[in-house]
Formats: C-alpha cells, sequence, structure tokens
C-alpha cells in the first residue's frame, strides 16, 4: 500500500529536502506541497492524503491551526525546528498524530510517516519526558463516569494507547487481530471525542 503525503512548509528548500527523503522510499508517494497553512488546508481536502508533514510556523495560518481544520481528513505529523512547549501542546490538542523536530534523521522520519499513516501516534525524545512531566503535574479533569460508553475491551485498549503502544503491541498483548485493534481504537476515539490517539493518552493520564 503507497502512503499518500503532503508537505507544508513555507521554505521552499526545506520542502525540497522532505520530498527528496519521502522520494527515497518505496512506499510513499509526495502528492503535493503547500508554503502556507491555507494553501496545505486546501490541497489536503482536495487530494485527500493519507499524511499531512506540517510546519507550524507559515504564512496566512499557522500550522496548528491548520491541524485543527484537517480533522477527520488527514492524519497530521509536525515536523518543526522549534522545540516550545506551546507548539508541542497546541499541535498534540489540535489533533497531531505526531511531533517531530526537523534535525530529526532521514531514516527516523520514513518511519513516523509509516507510523502515523497506521494510526499510531509519534512524539519527539527531546519532548517526550517534558510532556510526561507537564501531564502528570496538572490535576485530573474528567468524571470517572465519562468512561462508561467504552466496552471493556476498548477500556483495555484505551489503558494500552495511553503507554504508548502501537497497534500491532497492543494486538500481541489482548490476543487478537492489529485490523480489530485499529477498530477498536477509532470507536475509542468516537466515543471520546478525540481526534488523535495521542489525545486519547492524554485524556487517559489526566484522569489519574
Amino acid at each position: 500500500m503507497t502512503i499518500r503525503v503532503l508537505v507544508a512548509d513555507d521554505h521552499a528548500a526545506v520542502r525540497a529536502g522532505i520530498v527528496l527523503i519521502l522520494g527515497g522510499a518505496g512506499d510513499i508517494e509526495v502528492v503535493g506541497e503547500a508554503g502556507d497553512g491555507e494553501q496545505a488546508v486546501a490541497m489536503a481536502r482536495q487530494e485527500r492524503p493519507d499524511v499531512v508533514l506540517m510546519d507550524v510556523r507559515m504564512p496566512r495560518l499557522d500550522g496548528i491551526s491548520a491541524t485543527r481544520e484537517l480533522a477527520g481528513i488527514a492524519d497530521v505529523l509536525i515536523l518543526t525546528t522549534f522545540d516550545i512547549d506551546e507548539y508541542v501542546f497546541g499541535a498534540l490538542r489540535a489533533g497531531a498524530a505526531g511531533f517531530l523536530l526537523k534535525n530529526t534523521d532521514a531514516e527516523s522520519l520514513v518511519e513516523a510517516v509509516r507510523l502515523v499513516a497506521r494510526g499510531d501516534g509519534l512524539i519527539s525524545p527531546s519532548v517526550t519526558r517534558r510532556l510526561i512531566t507537564a501531564f502528570a503535574e496538572r490535576p485530573p479533569r474528567r468524571e470517572p463516569d465519562e468512561l462508561d460508553a467504552l466496552t471493556p475491551r476498548e477500556r483495555e485498549v484505551l489503558a494500552c494507547v495511553a503507554r504508548g503502544l502501537s497497534n500491532s503491541q497492543i494486538a500481541k498483548e489482548l490476543d487478537m487481530a492489529e485490523a480489530t485493534t485499529k477498530t477498536h481504537v477509532s470507536r475509542v476515539l468516537g466515543k471520546l471525542g478525540l481526534k488523535s490517539r495521542v489525545q486519547a493518552a492524554i485524556y487517559y493520564t489526566e484522569g489519574g
């Protein structure tokens, strides 16, 4: 299966480099390039890519606002130079499936695209510890009965997602097919009104 990717960055040279890297992967096809957030949203609605590689700082519409508009259209992988908490938290709350820094090596970038396309979440190792610490220090905000809409199996899947397990790892741990796991994850997100598995992990963690 070919993974269709849209690259959004306001620097033409950066876009060219990303396209070159992705073009070397036999299972990835770049279906478009956007130089600003508004163009990225318009192209994504037209091309329906599997993954959008999104910069944060862009003219007309920033990457976080664009990510919010792309909910339900494509999975967004934020790729930025700026390791700033405001960007990390803002992107994840907007529904981004992953957050990487531009100093990521080519092999890791390609693998990140594949992970996000499979429905898994990904956060750059350099910001993971800060993210965990920040949310661990926040008091729980949700009521326990909000989980009543989930079946026992869906709760098990949510707990696995919160531990950072991929769909294949969850399938192995809970002894079910990977396709079934993906369906359960989708149902959990839908029932809880969440946009990504990263948001699901945050939701679960905030509940203590």
